[in-house]
This record gives C-alpha cells, structure tokens and sequence, in this order.
C-alpha cells in the first residue's frame, strides 16, 4: 500500500490537499459526514449532464474522468489516490460536466451535496481550496486542448510514454488507450509507435512497450 492511502485509509483527510491545515477535530467532525463504499473496476459514478449529489474521495484504487464525442473519447485525468472527483457538484448548477469510472477495484469515501455544503458554509478555507481545484483542472484541460492543436504528435507520444514508464517498461496500455490519451485516432497513435519502433528508440511486446533508448525518447518528447 502506498504512503498517501495508508494516511487516507487511517481516517486523515489531511492527506488531501482540499482539508489540508484543518484541525483533527475538524477533519473528525468531516468524517463523521461521510460514507465509504467499494466499487468494482468499471463503475461509472456519474455522467455529464448528471445532477451533482456527492463529492468523491478516491482513497484507494483508481478512477478515470473523461468525456465522449460519438466513438471518442477524451480523457480529462487518470487520478491516482488520495484525490478528489465530482467537484463540480459543489459548484455552480451542482452537474457533473463529464464522466468519472473506476479502473480498478476502488475504495471510496464520499460526502453527499447537502453534507458538503454545510462543510462549506463552517469552514470557508476549504471552500476556496474547492474553487482552486476547480480552475486548476479546468486550466489543465485548456493545457491540454492547447497542446493537442499546436504540438505535433511523436514528442506528446514520447512524454506519454516516459510519464507511464518502470523499470523502462510500459505495461497494459493498448493502443487504444494511447489514442485517448493523445485525443487522436488509434491509426494515428498506431503510425506515431510504428515511426518510433523504426528508429530503434522502442520495442513493442505483448503487453508492453519496452523503451529502448531512453537518451533520444527524452529528446523526441522535447522537440
């Protein structure tokens, strides 16, 4: 088990930056709000559109958001524990604005949207860590519709690559799931790792992309 779910899974919301510098007493006061569940890998949590009922904290697991367009799909953010989901409902016209699933088996905390409200009201530090979140993955999704019209598509392939890489090995990630993650079609993503594969810089396995010149991979997501 990893540092920050031993903190979350022991009670201490401290360990999420939305509750960090409140007391133990008030982050007690917080947990008593709150109910724990565990989802199955592939559980949606809610879609666009959605009336927003609950704040989400991923305390163990993972959980995908993302939006469709037809057969596409765009990824917003591959959250990794301890994070917050589900935001928007706290917000504005309290709607989701775009889909949240489970990965992988998740344990998750929630607060519903009248408990969390009256967190708001009692403690206004969170309410502006609430509004930074807010702009700072709206931001990062401009970051990224920025990148994906402006940058060509082998460096964002080789940063991708280099963020998901151990032990110089990408495991498990189909060329689907770049494509997604690049928001370009999988013919696209498919000749972007063929152009890689030629110049010797990977070697493409079953289930696992092995970089084979980490040197020129670094180079290429520069470029």
């Amino acid at each position: 088990m990893k540092h920050g779910e031993s903190l979350i899974e022991a009670g201490s919301f401290s360990a999420v930056e939305l509750f960090r510098d409140l007391r133990s007493s008030q982050l007690r006061q917080i947990k008593e709000k709150s109910e724990v569940r565990e989802y199955d890998a592939g559980h949606i949590f809610f879609r666009p559109g959605e009336e927003g009922e609950a704040l989400f904290l991923l305390e163990r697991g993972g959980v995908q958001t993302f939006r469709e367009s037809g057969t596409k799909k765009l990824i917003i953010a591959d959250l990794k524990p301890p994070a917050v989901f589900g935001e928007m409902a706290c917000v504005g016209q309290h709607m989701y604005h775009c889909s949240a699933q489970a990965t992988k088996a998740s344990r998750i905390r929630y607060l519903s949207r009248a408990n969390m409200d009256a967190v708001l009201r009692e403690y206004p530090e969170v309410t502006r860590r609430l509004l930074d979140l807010v702009g700072e993955r709206f931001l990062q999704v401009l970051l990224n519709l920025e990148e994906r019209s402006f940058r060509p598509l082998i460096p964002r392939l080789a940063k991708l690559l280099l963020n998901n890489a151990e032990d110089n090995c990408i495991r498990d990630l189909t060329h689907k799931e770049i494509a997604e993650r690049l928001h370009v079609y999988r013919e696209s993503a498919t000749s972007a790792l063929g152009e890689l594969r030629k110049a010797g810089i990977i070697a493409i396995e079953r289930k696992c992309i092995r970089i084979t010149d980490g040197a020129r991979l670094e180079r290429a997501s520069r470029e």
